[in-house]
């Protein structure tokens, strides 16, 4: 990966409906180099996909929160439910399996507090092999990438 590259790559996580036209001026390449190196990109594996920006306020969920979780059995079969409960639970983002002194790191997405206080106590709250759950409020998100 040369500079030209993370620059591409750069220009596109800012924008991924940029022109070819538009990339290649801002990165110093002719139009057709600079699409055969994003077609090698895409074929390489860097670039996995595009994907549209969503405003999480604007699709009624401006409440976020991580929510670290551990679990009381430490088996495959427990953490395989768990997982197959959050990929169910649609207001769950992103779900991680951690190292350290829980299980998971949950991205929750939700209306507001009281939406929370539910998905808390009726989702997360319901799981049989849940020991823990410490939740992060997000009161503001100076740096964000992905939005």
């Amino acid at each position: 990966m040369d500079r030209i590259s993370e620059k591409i790559l750069q220009e596109l996580t800012r924008d991924g409906r940029i022109s070819n036209l538009e990339l290649s001026a801002r990165v110093g390449l002719s139009p057709s180099a600079c699409l055969r190196r994003v077609q090698e990109l895409e074929r390489s594996g860097v670039i996995t996909g595009y994907r549209a920006r969503l405003s999480p306020a604007a699709l009624g969920r401006g409440f976020l929160a991580y929510i670290a979780v551990g679990l009381s059995t430490h088996t495959k079969a427990a953490q395989e439910a768990f997982e197959r409960a959050m990929a169910r639970t649609p207001q769950v983002t992103e779900c991680h399996n951690v190292t350290g002194t829980v299980e998971y790191l949950l991205r929750v997405e939700v209306a507001d507090l009281a939406a929370y206080k539910s998905f808390h106590t009726d989702t997360l709250g319901a799981l049989a092999h849940v020991s823990s759950i410490t939740s992060y409020v997000v009161m503001a998100s100076p740096k964000d990438e992905r939005g």
